[in-house]
């Protein structure tokens, strides 16, 4: 006997996909539509085929744009995933304290990303600034806006400020969720505290680390808003990551071809790494749950 399925629930998430298909579907459409064509103004157009992608990838600005990018995430991680642990390794597991550890570490994530920019802005200025007053009253010559080195220090320390806290908190859950048979169990044994962390706590946060390093790597290889209002992609282009380097092209030149081939490499180099990240996670719930 054939069982009958009822489809009518999905009648309710049908808003979903109407509004998922205007605020995604029919931009990215209009995108790949501009990529494949060429215009001398007057809104008329005329098919160029390939010939974006091909200049793009012949281009050593996508690429050094992309290099600056690519070194950005790779410090971002290196730093952000072990701080974050090991803030998380020190935060109360329960009581008052821990409640108040999860407010204070929440308050950065509050911050809309354009304040950020302008406090980091402000505040690395020698003239009214504090670090940078500070660090010149030491003899430090710094200066962001002219030294490219203080410009990346600037940038790596701003984001680190804004975004371990994510990294933080995930870590806490993931620590949370180890029952306390296991801490017992290496207590009998008088496991180190090393082996604790090696063999206990690290195998149980793979998961919620494998989501952190996905999310701050998807954030910080788009990142835009902060560096653009700290440094405007300078000194020079030192600065001038992917994202910077794209708006540059589409409201800066108005090359909307080339820029709409940019973004589209911009969003597979994106998916591609994202796509793997996910891989990974699926592969080590998999393991785990063997």
């Amino acid at each position: 006997m054939n069982k009958t399925v009822n489809q009518k629930a999905w009648f309710l998430i049908l808003p979903v996909l109407v509004l998922v298909g205007f605020s995604a579907v029919v931009p990215l459409m209009t995108v790949v539509n501009y990529s494949v064509q060429d215009t001398f103004g007057n809104n008329v157009f005329f098919p160029a085929g390939l010939e974006w992608f091909q200049i793009n990838l012949q281009s050593d600005r996508m690429w050094d744009s992309l290099q600056r990018q690519l070194i950005f995430s790779v410090i971002i991680l290196c730093i952000q995933i072990p701080l974050g642990i090991l803030i998380a390794l020190n935060m109360p597991k329960s009581g008052f304290w821990a409640s108040v550890c999860l407010v204070l570490m929440s308050l950065p994530l509050l911050i809309p990303w354009n304040v950020v920019g302008t406090i980091w802005q402000i505040f690395g200025r020698a003239d009214i600034g504090l670090l940078g007053y500070t660090l010149s009253e030491m003899g430090i010559d710094y200066n962001y806006t002219q030294d490219w080195v203080d410009a990346w220090i600037t940038l790596v320390v701003m984001d680190v400020w804004h975004w371990t806290s994510l990294v933080a908190l995930l870590a806490y859950a993931g620590l949370q969720s180890i029952p306390d048979a296991y801490y017992q169990a290496a207590k009998i044994d008088q496991a180190s505290r090393w082996k604790v962390f090696r063999f206990i706590e690290l195998p149980k946060m793979q998961g919620v680390l494998m989501i952190a390093i996905l999310l701050r790597f998807m954030d910080s290889f788009m990142i835009y808003t902060e560096p653009f209002v700290v440094t405007g992609g300078g000194p020079g282009s030192s600065t001038n990551f992917l994202s910077i380097d794209l708006v540059n092209m589409a409201l800066g030149q108005m090359d909307l071809g080339p820029a709409a081939s940019y973004s589209i490499m911009y969003y597979l180099v994106i998916l591609l790494i994202s796509y793997v990240f996910y891989t990974v996670m699926v592969n080590l719930d998999k393991r785990d749950g063997v």
